[in-house]
């Protein structure tokens, strides 16, 4: 037999795989005594061999961690294999090296513990390779977890696998319920069937997915949402698993749906305003020398009301500020009206019918009634009566200190601005009178009629 062939005697063998492991293989008695140093261990603790053997183990044991020494030895006494656990220990120039440490008894023939051996790995690289893991793991967490979307990674079949904190934040429902299944209680039921036709379409092709669909709140409130989902892909091109984010784009859609609505009231309005503007230029005495005149005044006055309820986005307009706009022509004679009322919101239908009566009464009177001299007086009052169904609307226009009031010969357009249209619009009753001291009208209709 050849002693010096590893492969033909097995002690020679076992010390060739001891000197070249990269593991430190140490032995020591059980008091703690060094018995045995690899070259591995030369290498990790910069001790030869000739220095450390027959000094105590505890040489390298940091002074706060000499506790492990003692449970060690404990444990090995009583024959038990003490598991892989991570410390530090001292290099020779005292500086800290981080290792992983597995301690075994050694038996004699009759069983009994005579020594223990220790292998020690250094997990130096190791514990810096898992650092900067932790450290994008943690920046991963927290961009994942303050981004306002919905998170989420599910794998290659669709099952959920992960979700960031807004999932529970919104649904009031833990991400555990969520990755056991139960993600699909949240969506209105109105809406799964066609949701989840679409996500198996997208999970067979591999392509990649986007709906919208709502989601209920743990308010109990249902949200719309708009998700999308990525496929991810390995080497090979085949989908590993799926990112998708889910976005809350309620807002988006209710202002979607306000602007539509909005264009659609634009364009109803726009052709009631051609229709009225029609109306104007056919029923006006075209043939009278201030045709021209009249109309362009009227068609401003529609203009001013557009421009409140503009301004206003076509929602209700006070009486006060509808008033001001037909009344902003009127330069110093502005000075002698006095409005007052409550405060009184009108309809834009309302707003349209009165505007265009009060436009009308405020060019009569610059032209032939109170406003037409400088110690004329104009009083516009304005009132809300009574509650629910009974409640009533009342405004009247009176002129004082001016010329007598005259009833015209004829009933031109002008009176029927001031009287049939707001009649009809809000099923009023109307009072004209032209008296001595001044002209006077006065308007009755129900609290509906105007809001």
């Amino acid at each position: 037999m050849n002693r010096d062939d590893p492969k033909a005697d097995p002690a020679a063998l076992l010390a060739a795989i001891v000197e070249s492991t990269d593991d430190a293989i140490v032995g020591k008695t059980l008091d703690g005594r060094i018995l045995s140093w690899n070259t591995a261990a030369e290498r990790i603790f910069g001790w030869s061999a000739e220095e450390i053997v027959g000094i105590n183990v505890r040489t390298l044991i940091p002074i706060d961690r000499l506790e492990e020494e003692d449970a060690i030895i404990a444990a090995i006494s009583r024959g038990e294999r003490v598991p892989t656990f991570e410390t530090v220990r001292l290099h020779k120039d005292g500086d800290e090296i981080s290792l992983a440490v597995t301690v075994s008894p050694v038996l004699d023939d009759t069983g009994a513990v005579i020594a223990a051996s220790k292998i020690a790995r250094d997990i130096t690289d190791n514990l810096a390779l898992r650092a900067q893991l932790e450290e994008s793991e943690r920046r991963f967490r927290l961009m994942a977890d303050n981004i306002s979307q919905i998170a989420w990674i599910a794998d290659r079949q669709g099952q959920v696998i992960w979700g960031n904190r807004r999932w529970p934040e919104f649904t009031g429902m833990s991400v555990e319920r969520a990755l056991a299944g139960n993600w699909r209680d949240v969506h209105h039921p109105d809406h799964i069937d066609r949701f989840m036709t679409r996500r198996r379409a997208s999970l067979e092709s591999g392509e990649d997915w986007e709906d919208t669909y709502p989601m209920r709140g743990k308010d109990g409130r249902y949200r719309w949402f708009l998700s999308r989902a990525v496929a991810i892909r390995d080497d090979a091109g085949n989908v590993a698993c799926w990112f998708g984010t889910s976005t809350d784009v309620t807002e988006m859609r209710e202002a979607e749906e306000r602007i539509e609505l909005l264009l659609q009231e634009v364009n109803h309005r726009s052709k009631n305003m051609l229709a009225i503007v029609q109306s104007l230029a056919r029923r006006a005495d075209a043939d009278g020398p201030d045709f021209i005149e009249r109309l362009e005044r009227r068609i401003s006055g529609l203009a001013a009301n557009q421009d409140v309820l503009v301004r206003r986005a076509w929602s209700r307009i006070p009486v006060l500020e509808m008033i001001e706009a037909q009344l902003r022509s009127l330069g110093d004679a502005r000075s002698q009206i006095a409005c007052e009322g409550p405060q009184v919101l009108l309809s834009p239908g309302a707003a349209e019918s009165l505007a265009m009566a009060f436009h009308e009464m405020a060019t009569n009177a610059v032209k032939y009634g109170a406003l037409s001299v400088p110690e004329g007086r104009v009083a516009v009052r304005w009132s809300l009566d009574g509650e629910g169904r009974e409640a009533r609307f009342r405004i009247e226009w009176i002129e004082s200190d001016g010329p007598p009031a005259h009833e015209p010969e004829r009933q031109g357009f002008g009176t029927r601005i001031i009287v049939d249209v707001p009649r009809v619009k809000l099923n009023a009753r109307l009072s004209i009178e032209y008296l001595p001291e001044g002209f006077r009208w006065g308007l009755e209709c129900a609290a509906d009629a105007i809001s």
